[in-house]
């Protein structure tokens, strides 16, 4: 996949938002290692988040 399909894929894993081009943060699932994305807005907030592939919880 190339990177400008990636980043048209990266999606807020709380809200669903497109985050292409903002201040989000992305970091691995501490359980699976899954890449994880969120915006800003939910990490401010602390929406808590599920990862898509294991289900792990956390704020």
């Amino acid at each position: 996949m190339s990177e400008s399909q990636q980043k048209r894929q990266q999606k807020c894993v709380s809200c669903g938002i497109n985050i292409a081009g903002t201040n989000a943060a992305a970091f691995k699932c501490p359980d699976c290692g899954q890449q994880i994305y969120r915006c800003a807005k939910c990490r401010k907030q602390s929406n808590l988040y599920e990862c898509p592939d294991c289900g792990f919880t956390g704020p």
